[in-house]
């Protein structure tokens, strides 16, 4: 977790120092930032650290990624050089109801537990179908439109960042949800072991997607 934490923290700050400042930046930075959170307050919650309980961890890890997905299809739309406000506000607003609830309401996160190779996080039973689908709906919807709007660009660096994104999101998506059919006992364990995964896609932001759209801002100017 610790070493997760330190690659993705290292990338976010190479992805902050080697390139201009942009929307697609900042995104990808807070991407990195936020998964890097995650493997911190997983640690802390095996751990225990800074005088702050392991459920507390557990509350701002889980809030934490409940905000990526509304960052990916942000970040999908700005590498397709379009504003789509209705549908990224509506992946913000409902990405700020969960993690509200995860960080502020007594029984939206009520145990967590740390085995030997991830934590697992219990939060309210009623929470579990709204927000599975929540989390894995707007994953597939910013690789569907990342995919989709690919084929609408005529310069190779926005396609390939694009199609480089969808990658990305696949790479964490389908071995998740490999495990979880393999052995159905890992399923209260998905959220640590899709970001386990997802490091696949904070080296692809890093090495593929965000460098393919600095040259696309090249090209542009």
């Amino acid at each position: 977790m610790i070493i997760t934490f330190l690659l993705e923290i290292g990338f976010a700050l190479y992805v902050l120092f080697r390139y201009k400042l942009t929307a697609v930046s900042r995104l990808a930075t807070a991407v990195l930032v936020g998964l890097a959170i995650f493997q911190l307050a997983e640690f802390n919650v095996c751990e225990g650290a800074w005088g702050v309980d392991s459920l507390t961890w557990a509350r701002i890890g889980h809030a934490v990624i409940t905000l990526l997905p509304a960052l990916g299809i942000h970040l999908a739309t700005k590498l397709a050089g379009q504003k789509q406000p209705l549908l990224v506000g509506a992946g913000y607003v409902s990405a700020a109801a969960f993690a509200f609830i995860f960080m502020f309401v007594g029984h939206g996160m009520t145990a967590q537990e740390c085995l030997g190779n991830y934590v697992i996080f219990s939060i309210a039973p009623q929470l579990v179908i709204p927000y599975t689908i929540y989390y894995y709906g707007w994953l597939l919807i910013a690789v569907a439109y990342a995919l989709w709007q690919a084929t609408k660009q005529k310069k190779k660096p926005a396609k390939s960042a694009l199609v480089a994104l969808a990658i990305g999101y696949l790479a964490f998506i389908i071995p998740t949800t490999a495990v979880t059919i393999v052995d159905p006992s890992t399923l209260a364990g998905i959220p640590s072991i899709m970001c386990g995964f997802a490091v696949i896609l904070a080296l692809v932001l890093t090495l593929k997607v965000v460098p393919a759209a600095h040259q696309g801002e090249k090209v542009r100017h």
